[in-house]
């Protein structure tokens, strides 16, 4: 697997991507700048947590107008696997590659603590190597991790089996207790809590690897089934 973990300025967690995903769970990952336009050669890219822009305007907005994100629509839209974390899941929704969109949470406070949710779909690159039903202990650290879409874009989520994390517990607001959706075609994720700061039981524990190790299992296979 090779993944371009994409930089913007303000990005913070892309550093921690790359560690994840090579020295963890030993795929191949590349820094990638906000300004290039291509990403042709990787299997997935990622859009790491932190602060785009300094997230002015809101969160999310000037970076999903950043010359690479019309690549990564390209990437989407040709099945490549993308996934976005925290203000990656923010830039997703402001892109319009994901529904709804991530307002601030209730209490209107930064929450930065680890949280439980439970997997709710096993069936995607993203978590094919998630027992149904786990439950999992994950960091989340935003103030604008509530998300909110329009009845009927929640029932839709909800029939096409497009929710893939469920907070226990809901920190934040998010209707239906969402933490993590994905596109109706399943190879687009975005998530708020930090799968990246959960891979190591030196930094409290490993729930997150499954995140990369999915991932590793769907590129290998669908490598394997494009020979």
């Amino acid at each position: 697997m090779r993944a371009a973990v994409l930089s913007f300025p303000g990005s913070n967690c892309d550093q921690d991507l790359v560690w994840a995903t090579q020295q963890v769970a030993g795929g191949c990952a590349e820094i990638v700048p906000a300004t290039v336009t291509t990403l042709s050669g990787f299997d997935v890219v990622m859009i790491p947590g932190g602060f785009s822009y300094g997230d002015y305007l809101r969160s999310g907005a000037i970076a999903s107008v950043a010359p690479v994100m019309t690549a990564v629509r390209h990437f989407a839209d040709a099945g490549g696997f993308v996934m976005g974390i925290c203000n990656g899941f923010q830039i997703l929704t402001a892109a319009g590659l994901l529904p709804g969109s991530l307002q601030s949470n209730t209490q209107l406070d930064f929450v930065c603590a680890p949280t439980s949710l439970k997997v709710e779909n096993v069936r995607t690159p993203f978590t094919n190597r998630f027992a149904p039903g786990k439950t999992i202990t994950l960091p989340i650290a935003h103030g604008e991790g509530n998300f909110y879409a329009d009845a009927g874009t929640i029932a839709e989520l909800e029939a096409h089996g497009q929710v893939v994390f469920r907070y226990r517990g809901n920190p934040n607001g998010s209707v239906h207790d969402i933490a993590g959706i994905t596109n109706r075609a399943g190879n687009v994720l975005g998530m708020m809590p930090h799968p990246e700061r959960a891979v190591e039981s030196l930094l409290g524990g490993t729930d997150g690897l499954g995140v990369f190790t999915s991932l590793l299992a769907a590129t290998k296979e669908a490598t394997y089934a494009s020979r």
